[in-house]
């Protein structure tokens, strides 16, 4: 049957659309059943919800959202009709029975996520399948192509292509801010996309919004990169790697993250971007996703022999994560700190990590000789020329080039924390500074986070404020304190741990 398009305004993710009573009954389309709908440069698939008065006879509700990723206009005729598609399903109960799946079958189920011919239970089964059973090399290698081909390639026009990656897990990770104009002033080509944070307080797309616009069309992105070397931007609405969006949905929800589709996660969208060289950043420590040499060793080996498969350099940098980089955590505050590092007036882990990173990337780019990127990359940084590239980059996208640190508003509601006694700062609980973060109202209040005045091997003396709140609202700020009552971010110990008294009384 045909409908016409009636946008409304609700927030949806479970891939649902509005259908009359009336117009269901004449197709015989039952509630909750998937239905296709068509026109002359798309197809999508969607699990019917049915209304008598929400959306009237003739039309097909839409949320606005979607409306515009499938440039839908309203009133606009669409071909509707029951989905009896079933390959799909014999395609996730072959993953579930622990056999292989062909590069057809796997681009066929991608294309589904897309299309919306594949629900969340089918693709949880495919998730939970593969974190039980794990994966082939080649389906690995099929997902990740399947994944990057099925939305946007970019193509720029200076060779090589560098990128740089963090997997996340460490509170503060703000180096890319620094690194991308570095890499950038040595003459190489870095265009750095991210996504929003998922589960950590800040990503580096949302560090960078709060001085510059994030989101850029492809061809938008390729003019900023063409003229400046770099970006910093957002890849949501570059449409890099659609079905990812949908599989990140259910994987929160399952609280599960298949190694093999982290893997394709991150390669699938450097692979649409075209990178010849990728330096994979995996932080290790207390805390942080990867907690050991050899499970950072394997996940290293991993990233190495696909990017190869797929024609790709990757190199893994694997880096101290058992506290968070630099003493800022939350977009403004990250941001401040990232603009004073660059300006040379701050310096520490924040530095170290990002000049390392750099250092590396120089060296694949043939910039520096092996061994020698670090050094160059501290010279780049220390001249000036890394801040008066992020300033070029920011005014190509919009921003203002001219900002200072302190002109970057903060959460105005504010509360210290002090140190309960002294001694010697032993331990960070980098998912305690997630929580409080996430409380304080991180990442969508930009003001909100907190700032650590101490970090592993400082001393601190009883009363010193040792961890600065910030938030956008006094709520929030009241429940981050109540947190900290019971949760301590720092364990302070004195030089001596634990006596032991002798056996003879004297």
């Amino acid at each position: 049957m045909q409908l016409k398009v009636k946008p409304l305004d609700i927030q949806e993710n479970q891939d649902i659309v509005f259908i009359n009573f009336n117009d269901a009954m004449k197709e015989r389309i039952d509630p909750g059943e998937k239905v296709v709908i068509k026109k002359t440069d798309y197809l999508f698939s969607s699990s019917a919800v049915l209304t008598n008065n929400f959306v009237e006879e003739g039309f097909i509700g839409l949320s606005i959202e979607k409306t515009k990723r499938l440039q839908s206009k309203e009133n606009e005729i669409v071909d509707v009709s029951p989905d009896s598609n079933i390959e799909i399903a014999h395609i996730s109960k072959k993953k579930l029975e622990g056999k292989i799946l062909t590069k057809e079958e796997i681009v066929k189920f991608v294309d589904g996520i897309i299309t919306g011919n594949i629900d969340s239970v089918l693709i949880s089964s495919f998730l939970t399948s593969t974190q039980i059973l794990g994966t082939s090399t080649k389906e690995i290698e099929h997902l990740t192509r399947a994944m990057a081909e099925t939305g946007t390639m970019i193509k720029f026009d200076k060779k090589p292509i560098m990128d740089v990656h963090s997997i996340g897990g460490v509170p503060g990770n703000k180096t890319a801010v620094l690194t991308i104009p570095i890499v950038a002033s040595a003459g190489l080509t870095i265009p750095k996309t991210s996504s929003r944070a998922i589960t950590s307080p800040a990503g580096t797309a949302d560090v960078v919004e709060v001085i510059s616009p994030v989101d850029f069309t492809p061809d938008r992105l390729k003019d900023i990169v063409n003229s400046t070397g770099g970006c910093l931007a957002w890849s949501g609405v570059l449409n890099l790697s659609p079905a990812d969006d949908k599989i990140i949905e259910v994987e929160r929800k399952l609280l599960i993250d298949p190694e093999p589709i982290i893997l394709a996660s991150v390669l699938s969208k450097k692979y649409a971007m075209g990178a010849d060289f990728l330096l994979i950043d995996i932080p290790m420590g207390d805390g942080a996703k990867v907690t050991t040499w050899e499970s950072a060793r394997k996940l290293a080996s991993n990233f190495t022999e696909l990017g190869s498969a797929l024609g790709m350099h990757v190199e893994v940098a694997i880096t101290y994560g058992g506290q968070p980089i630099g003493n800022a955590v939350g977009p403004a505050l990250e941001m401040r700190e990232a603009l004073l590092a660059l300006q040379g007036k701050q310096s520490g882990s924040l530095t170290e990590k990002a000049i390392g990173l750099a250092g590396i990337l120089l060296e694949l780019g043939k910039k520096a000789e092996v061994g020698k990127g670090k050094e160059l990359a501290r010279e780049i940084l220390e001249s000036g020329k890394a801040l008066e590239k992020f300033k070029e980059i920011i005014k190509a996208q919009g921003g203002n080039p001219n900002i200072k640190p302190e002109d970057i508003p903060l959460g105005k509601y504010k509360a210290n924390i002090l140190s309960e006694d002294s001694g010697y700062i032993t331990k960070v609980d980098n998912s305690l500074i997630v929580k409080t973060a996430k409380i304080l109202g991180t990442p969508f209040d930009k003001g909100a986070g907190l700032i650590l005045n101490y970090k592993v091997g400082d001393r601190v003396e009883k009363d010193n404020v040792i961890v600065e709140l910030y938030a956008e609202s006094e709520e929030r700020l009241i429940s981050a304190k109540k947190f900290l009552d019971y949760n301590k971010v720092f364990q302070t110990e004195g030089m001596i741990l634990k006596r032991f008294p002798g056996l003879k009384v004297i």
